[in-house]
């Protein structure tokens, strides 16, 4: 079996045999020092952006990510896509369901998929599925990651992407039942799709239009525009690309994307030690202080596990 990459720079120039390989050793090689540096490396160096699709079981992500998959090719981007689907009882791993939906050449080379179990975490991403998430965008210009689809539990992927897109279909309820989801704080942008269906998609988008306007009331990011799409007919589909590529936009031109990547690698540690040790661990640890002497988000994760693996075997 071939080595995986052992630098950022071979992963770039090993192509999707290389990525793949990379991806695989997040289990194989999980809890070394050289994976951790590894993946630090990764993501202290992003080279695209991320996009994460997340809404309801049945909106349509698959078939949107389908659409959005074809656009940016067209461009002559390259695609990295993780679809979390739900884990098997019995094995762990990924079910596959999203990933049977995705139809893509597998002899573009310019496009790779990769099906992540959600394992037990409620909300949808796992912590192989993260460090996914940094190995792709260190490599493709733009990566997708479709959601398990599990209403609003979906916040992890907030902390994963650099836009989130919050996929509504007709009939998804008023805006009352939106926020009660409490969903509305999440998305960068909000895709109504089947805007095909007409009347329905059109009530949609308006209480989806009362749901924000209700939930950003006390907070100062604009609210997010709101796209009617549908990917059976194209509806909306450049009209959705180009809010992302906005939203993009004006993160990077304000800085606010440099800190929101900051700010998701502080909750990648914090999520890590809470997962294996539980929350008073979290508080006890000075997570902040290690993540600036660590080399990246893994390393710090790997020292913090370590020494409280090692304090509590003292007790």
């Amino acid at each position: 079996m071939k080595r995986r990459p052992q630098s950022l720079a071979e992963l770039r120039a090993g192509g999707k045999a290389g990525l793949a390989r990379a991806l695989s050793a997040i289990e194989t090689e999980n809890g070394t020092a050289e994976l951790a540096a590894f993946l630090d490396e990764a993501a202290v160096d992003p080279l695209g952006t991320v996009i994460g699709l997340t809404g309801p079981p049945g909106v349509g992500k698959s078939t949107l990510t389908n659409a959005l998959i074809a656009i940016f090719r067209g461009r002559g981007e390259t695609v990295g896509i993780i679809a979390v689907d739900p884990s098997s009882q019995v094995s762990g791993g990924a079910l596959l369901g999203d990933r049977t939906r995705l139809r893509t050449d597998p002899e573009d080379t310019g496009v790779f998929v990769r099906s992540m179990a959600a394992r037990d975490r409620l909300g949808g991403l796992s912590d192989h599925a993260v460090a996914g998430i940094a190995l792709m965008r260190a490599v493709m210009d733009r990566v997708i990651v479709e959601s398990v689809g599990i209403g609003q539990s979906e916040a992890d992927v907030a902390f994963a992407v650099d836009t989130v897109i919050l996929c509504i279909q007709p009939g998804s309820g008023d805006s009352l039942q939106f926020m009660k989801a409490g969903i509305m704080e999440l998305p960068d942008v909000v895709a109504v799709t089947k805007a095909d269906m007409g009347a329905p998609a059109r009530r949609a988008r308006a209480d989806v239009e009362g749901a924000l306007s209700l939930a950003r009331l006390s907070d100062d990011r604009p609210s997010p525009e709101v796209v009617m799409v549908s990917a059976n007919d194209g509806t909306g589909l450049d009209e959705l690309v180009a809010a992302c590529d906005a939203h993009s936009a004006a993160s990077r031109s304000g800085g606010e994307l440099d800190r929101r990547r900051a700010a998701q690698h502080l909750k990648w540690v914090e999520d890590a030690v809470r997962d294996s040790f539980g929350r008073r661990a979290v508080e006890i640890c000075d997570i902040p202080s290690e993540l600036v002497r660590s080399e990246g988000p893994f390393t710090a994760i790997l020292r913090l596990e370590r020494a409280l693996d090692e304090r509590l075997k003292g007790e």
